[in-house]
């Protein structure tokens, strides 16, 4: 594993969380809560920090913990990194969060019942992704307890070390390592990409004779939305304030070593988004099949339908574990290793810039 792993998971988002005005009985209104939220972890798990602090001032009522962002209720499943990656064009800090214990709006939200629900959803998403890079998800379904146990508990309390141990019984390889010859890769962008290990160089060598070798499979879910007008500065970039102008896209990226050139972040982009980059994908009857959402009314994009000739959109920033500023042409296996998140989904949140001249059918 690399150093870019642990710093991905000792990363936290500073909160400021209000509670909701219709549910203060007490006057003065308690003070907002101040709370350090892990990139990895899930909004409803921070209950246990949020509940002490409004409690005296709560109405009688069933606790059904639930947060919105300017209006807008958040998607629990999703990891709160991520929310603030995709909600927060220009990061916000604090993150101001409004919290509910009352009134669950179970007509836009999945239900949740606290840790149960969330510790579920993240193992059923390690089931997803074991079958995508493997094909079944044995190694998951036997996990003993206490290893289900210990997993958790890493993600939980932020523990890399307990997580790698558990994980590793898994056998989830996700992608090698590439290294770029130095002629591919422009100067500015070298002294961003880790140094890999010679092992991978050479595992390289049958494929690269071959001419074109199918590697690997990596689950990804692409968070999607789209621009008409062009900007400059991420705090002119248009708010995100409906999910339906959110694309959630659910399928893996499929990679294959061609010849002496590597794959990068740009071609994973393109690959997963063949609507806009038609030129630059492929798809098989299998990945089309795999693309569908995990929850029940969720949009899920349909690449495989589309017949576009020319790229019709500009890639706007691409944005993963809080980092805009990660360059196009990176080799994706870094990406893979160092940001994919504990559940071996690598989590993206792209922004395209489309012409008005130029819709997706």
């Amino acid at each position: 594993m690399n150093e870019g792993q642990e710093y991905v998971w000792m990363g936290s988002i500073p909160l400021q969380i209000h509670l909701h005005e219709s549910e203060v009985t007490t006057l003065p209104p308690p003070p907002p809560a101040l709370v350090l939220a892990p990139r990895m972890g899930y909004l409803p798990l921070l209950i246990s920090l949020l509940k002490p602090h409004f409690c005296t001032t709560l109405p009688p009522g069933v606790d059904t913990i639930w947060f919105e962002y300017k209006g807008l209720p958040l998607k629990w499943y999703i990891p709160t990194g991520v929310l603030f990656d995709l909600l927060c064009m220009e990061p916000e800090r604090p993150w101001n969060l409004t919290v509910h214990f009352r009134g669950y709006p179970s007509n836009l939200l999945l239900p949740c019942d606290g840790e149960d629900s969330v510790k579920w959803s993240f193992i059923n998403s390690l089931k997803e992704a074991a079958y995508v890079i493997n094909g079944n998800c044995k190694n998951v379904m036997n996990m003993s307890q206490t290893d289900q146990v210990e997993l958790w508990g890493s993600v939980l309390n932020g523990n890399l070390e307990s997580y790698r141990r558990v994980s590793s019984k898994l056998k989830l390889e996700t992608i090698e390592d590439f290294v770029p010859k130095k002629e591919t890769i422009e100067d500015e962008h070298t002294e961003n990409i880790d140094s890999v290990s010679n092992k991978s160089e050479q595992s390289t060598g049958d494929a690269e004779a071959a001419g074109q070798v199918k590697t690997s499979r990596i689950p990804v879910r692409l968070y999607l939305w789209t621009v008409n007008n062009d900007f400059d500065d991420f705090e002119d970039a248009p708010n995100i304030d409906n999910w339906d102008k959110v694309s959630y896209i659910n399928r893996p990226v499929e990679i294959y070593k061609e010849d002496d050139k590597y794959f990068s972040l740009n071609d994973a982009v393109k690959r997963l988004l063949p609507e806009y980059f038609p030129e630059s994908s492929f798809v098989n009857e299998e990945d089309a099949n795999i693309n569908q959402s995990t929850e029940e009314g969720e949009n899920s994009s349909d690449p495989a339908s589309s017949s576009h000739p020319l790229e019709i959109a500009e890639i706007k920033c691409v944005r993963i574990q809080g980092i805009s500023d990660l360059p196009l042409e990176i080799p994706f296996s870094w990406v893979v290793h160092n940001l994919m998140n504990p559940e071996y989904f690598l989590h993206m949140c792209v922004c395209l810039k489309v012409s008005e001249a130029n819709p997706v059918q």
